[in-house]
């Protein structure tokens, strides 16, 4: 039986990675990307991508958006509880599983597992396990293309926000850094991929500090 998917969609190209293996599945059908939304600034959470950004890789790889637009600063609990609205819904609209772009985060797989069964919906990591440098080679390989948006400065020099994800990018990481980020590094905003249409045309603005990460602000061009 056919899985009516939503996905968990970060901006970021591990989410475009796993929506990449999901279409390949005949067992899958997409039907809507999730994304949570800083209100008050109008960005994605931790990524701080503009929500219009957002709205264009929605429309080129032709799925609905949903979002959930979280208060700042927001609680643990306001968030479980937003998050159990949008599973009702997904429920109610015949949704049946929901997809995460999480790569070996043990204890975040398992807080998804245990939302996610309390909904009734089966959660699914296409991209789980995978090799994070195996990973990151092949997507940039096969089309991904990605600007770094955040970057964590007790990992990373601040030089890094704003940088093409490209293998430059990966071949200049410290030691210990992992080259997808998985461990809070950095985040990434892809504005093209093989599930999009066409690319998004983007620069990088203003670079800015705050709270130990270092936010570049992607602009639409």
């Amino acid at each position: 039986m056919t899985q009516r998917t939503l996905l968990s969609w970060s901006s970021g190209k591990d989410s475009a990675w796993a929506l990449h293996r999901l279409k390949d599945d005949p067992g899958i059908e997409m039907v809507a990307l999730l994304t949570t939304f800083n209100g008050a600034a109008d960005r994605v959470a931790m990524h701080a991508v503009r929500r219009e950004l957002v709205d264009a890789q929605a429309g080129r790889i032709g799925l609905p958006l949903w979002s959930i637009d979280l208060p700042w600063p927001c609680s643990n609990a306001e968030y479980e509880n937003r998050m159990e609205d949008m599973c009702r819904s997904a429920v109610a609209d015949g949704i049946t599983a929901v997809a995460f772009g999480d790569l070996f985060l043990q204890d975040i797989r398992d807080y998804r597992e245990r939302q996610m069964e309390r909904a009734g919906l089966r959660p699914l990591f296409p991209v789980w396990m995978i090799p994070t440098g195996e990973l990151a080679r092949d997507l940039i390989g096969r089309g991904v293309k990605a600007k770094v948006t955040c970057i964590d400065r007790t990992k990373l020099d601040a030089s890094y926000a704003g940088r093409e994800y490209d293998a430059d990018f990966l071949s200049s990481l410290p030691a210990g850094v992992d080259p997808c980020g998985e461990n809070g590094e950095f985040h990434t905003f892809v504005y093209d991929a093989p599930v999009f249409a066409s690319a998004i045309p983007v620069t990088v603005g203003d670079r800015i500090e705050r709270d130990g990460f270092v936010f570049a602000d992607i602009l639409p061009l």
